[in-house]
């Protein structure tokens, strides 16, 4: 038995199938093989592949028997394609502490609409500084500094966005 978990190896299974039917790219229009699966049947398994080893706990298994073994985040990070920060995010602590932190994010991109509302009052600061012809740094420079008046907006869903007033002039 492998260590990949059931669902990935039947996910992997059917892509090699799929691989397999296709065929290689020597063949030419009208011979076997050439046709035997469509762009949208190999999209599909290879999306069913992906998610399969996704969700596979055999990343996991390899993540702690790494770290056992002595590597670091750096080096984890290094192995799964991501930075530090986010492996360790991923894949540090127990099961239950993992599947909250999951959970909690999860939860955070449902509630959250992923688009900025229309419908604030004043400009945002990149608004602000491409109508004044300067850097939004410079934005937060004359808010500091007094010249411009800026306010944060906070949403009942908890989002805040700095907004800033030009005066009339």
């Amino acid at each position: 038995m492998g260590f990949l978990s059931a669902e990935a190896a039947r996910a992997l299974a059917e892509l090699v199938a799929l691989d397999a039917l296709h065929g290689d790219d020597t063949h030419g229009v009208g011979e076997p093989g050439a046709a035997d699966t469509t762009p949208l049947d190999r999209l599909r398994g290879i999306r069913s592949l992906v998610a399969a080893l996704e969700a596979d706990p055999a990343s996991l298994a390899a993540v702690r028997e790494a770290v056992d073994a002595g590597a670091t985040w750096d080096d984890v990070a290094d192995a799964a394609g991501l930075s530090p920060a986010a492996a360790k995010y991923r894949w540090s602590g127990d099961d239950e502490s993992i599947a909250a932190r999951h959970e909690a994010s999860r939860k955070r991109k449902r509630e959250r609409p992923s688009s900025v509302p229309t419908d604030l009052p004043g400009l945002s600061v990149a608004e602000a500084a491409r109508r004044l012809g300067v850097t939004p740094q410079a934005i937060y420079q004359r808010v500091t500094r007094g010249l411009l008046e800026a306010r944060t907006v906070e949403l009942p869903d908890g989002r805040k966005y700095k907004r800033v007033f030009l005066p009339e002039a």
